[in-house]
């Protein structure tokens, strides 16, 4: 059975996946991301086109404590900047349903869906769904008593966007059917372990973004004149201070770097070092910046595209020989 069309279909839905984690990057790093006070999903794709709806979705604004508490004086022409990249962000998650729904229900009625790949295709787009879903619930926590949204929130919703993005390319590259590597339990518990590593400076990295973290002590290696700052007290501080955040992403990416280089070293991945070894710049760079966007929104490219070569060599590690 040829499945070239399915896997071209999946490397592009991945590929969109991956647009829309960087769109969304670029939405919180503007705090646009509760500029949009209603969720309707589906009438509603278009933006506001007339100046009385602007008004009705401003004045809607006007009611929420970021608002109130952050950006009473914003003007309806400062809004309208925040309001698209929510917009766009949201567009851009119904644009990817349909363009994994549409061709899935295609390759389904033709039956060119290989043995045993139904209910996996269908898991991804039940992941789709809940991400819609989730993103919601993210925004919610930042419509009632807070400005802001809740960081674990926004941590599981950027985890979830990763785990549709590895997804779709394990499933591509499955049935793109590479030989297999050269594999032992020991070198695949290692790529699981540095998956681990990667995935907890990834969750870490959000909590960061939730909670500004990305603007206090934008030194390095140092923080301030310390190693480990005065603030980081107990495990509550790494969990919701900024500070606390900032100071755990830090370290923990040195050390997901370090596992992720010998990973690299034992599979001759040069690819995958250089990613690594790219990223921690970036986010160095990021930090001094004092979170200039267009690097923080690279860090975030930088961190899918590491994903992404780390899951061709896991998915080899694990094809039948």
């Amino acid at each position: 059975m040829n499945t070239k069309p399915i896997q071209y279909w999946l490397f592009f839905c991945a590929f969109m996946v991956f647009a829309m984690a960087v769109i969304g990057a670029i939405t919180r790093l503007t705090e646009s991301g509760l500029s949009m006070v209603e969720w309707r999903p589906l009438i509603g794709t278009l933006p506001p086109v007339s100046q009385a709806e602007w008004e009705r979705v401003f004045a809607l604004y006007q009611e929420t404590p970021e608002y109130q508490k952050k950006n009473f004086w914003m003007g309806i022409e400062d809004f309208k900047y925040i309001f698209f990249w929510e917009w766009f962000h949201r567009f851009w998650g119904r644009l990817i349903g349909l363009v994994y729904a549409l061709p899935l229900a295609f390759f389904w009625v033709k039956n060119m869906i290989p043995q045993g790949y139904k209910p996996k295709l269908l898991l991804a787009l039940i992941l789709g769904g809940a991400q819609g879903v989730l993103g919601w619930y993210m925004v919610v926590s930042g419509l009632s008593d807070r400005p802001s949204v809740s960081h674990f929130r926004l941590a599981a919703h950027l985890g979830l966007a990763f785990i549709i993005f590895a997804y779709l390319l394990w499933l591509a590259f499955d049935l793109r059917g590479h030989k297999a590597e050269i594999s032992s339990f020991c070198l695949k518990r290692h790529g699981w372990v540095t998956m681990a590593a990667l995935s907890a400076t990834i969750i870490w990295g959000a909590f960061v973004a939730g909670l500004d973290g990305g603007l206090v002590y934008n030194t390095w290696p140092h923080m301030g004149p310390h190693m480990i700052p005065p603030e980081v007290i107990g495990f509550a501080s790494i969990l919701n201070d900024p500070v606390g955040v900032q100071f755990t992403h830090r370290w923990i990416a040195i050390a997901a770097a370090l596992i992720a280089f010998t990973f690299a070293w034992r599979m001759k991945s040069f690819a995958l070092g250089l990613a690594v070894f790219l990223q921690v710049g970036l986010g160095i760079a990021t930090l001094l910046s004092q979170v200039w966007i267009p690097l923080a929104a690279l860090h975030q490219a930088g961190a899918l595209i590491v994903i992404a070569i780390l899951i061709y060599h896991l998915q080899r590690l694990h094809a039948v020989r």
